[in-house]
Parts: C-alpha cells; sequence; structure tokens
C-alpha cells in the first residue's frame, strides 16, 4: 500500500502548500492549496511561479476539483497536479485525463489495483487535456 502516487518524472514539491486566500494576499509560497468552492482562475495569471497546486477532494462525490484541473491544465499549467483528500481507485484515470498527475488520498491504494485501473480501458469517448484521440475522432478523421 503507498500513502501517495506521482506519474511525474520529477520528485513531488515538498513545500506546504498555502490557502488561496494567502496565496493572493502577496505571498511568495510556490504552492498553493484550492479548496471546493474557491475559483481556480484567479491562480492563472501566477501559473509560471507555481510549483504545485493541491485541490482538495473532501468527499469522493465532489467533482469540483475536475473542472478546477481542466482550466488549470487548458491554461497552460505544467507544474505538479495533486488531487488530495477523498480519492478512490475508481477515479485515478478520469483524474489523470483531466490533467492530475499526481494523488495523495486519504487512503492508501494498492499500486497493483491502481495500474489495473489505468489499463482497463483503452479507448475513450470524449476529448480531454490528455493526449488520447477519442474513438470519434479515430473512426471520422
Amino acid at each position: 500500500m503507498v500513502d501517495a502516487i506521482s506519474f511525474r518524472d520529477d520528485a513531488p514539491h515538498e513545500e506546504p502548500a498555502v490557502t488561496l486566500d494567502a496565496f493572493l494576499g502577496q505571498s511568495n509560497a510556490t504552492a498553493v492549496r484550492i479548496e471546493p468552492g474557491e475559483d481556480v482562475r484567479a491562480l492563472l495569471p501566477f501559473l509560471d511561479r507555481l510549483a504545485l497546486i493541491e485541490v482538495s477532494f473532501p468527499a469522493f462525490r465532489d467533482g469540483r476539483g475536475y473542472s478546477a484541473a481542466r482550466i488549470l491544465r487548458e491554461a497552460g499549467y505544467v507544474g505538479e497536479l495533486r488531487a488530495e483528500g477523498d480519492v478512490l481507485v475508481d477515479q485515478i484515470s478520469h483524474m489523470r485525463r483531466c490533467g492530475f498527475d499526481s494523488f495523495a488520498p486519504r487512503h492508501p491504494l494498492d499500486p497493483a489495483v491502481v495500474k489495473t485501473e489505468l489499463e482497463r480501458y483503452e479507448t475513450v469517448y470524449q476529448t480531454a487535456v490528455d493526449p488520447a484521440v477519442p474513438a470519434w475522432k479515430r473512426r471520422h478523421g
């Protein structure tokens, strides 16, 4: 069992993340934490100086973090994007498609189960921020 999972080539960012309010209040931090309901677009002018954006998932059924990840990646954020909290193994593949590249689940996940989950579906049906080509696009050019 592992406590954290990363799909990045570099080491995970270790600096504690500050709140969005603290960051916007002139913090020089390079790590920020986004809570549900906070507007991640407030970070867009600062993406080049952030090494880590941690998105909180207080409950597995709260999907707002998926939108936050996609907004950040589509805006050009290339740093570590970590999903933290109530992250379940069956969500990992969807979170990866939205742009998350590291995970800090509240409860440990078995790496073999995570690997199986990520390899389960070879075909995707919608576009996302990952490079996977959807089935409809392959079929219709």
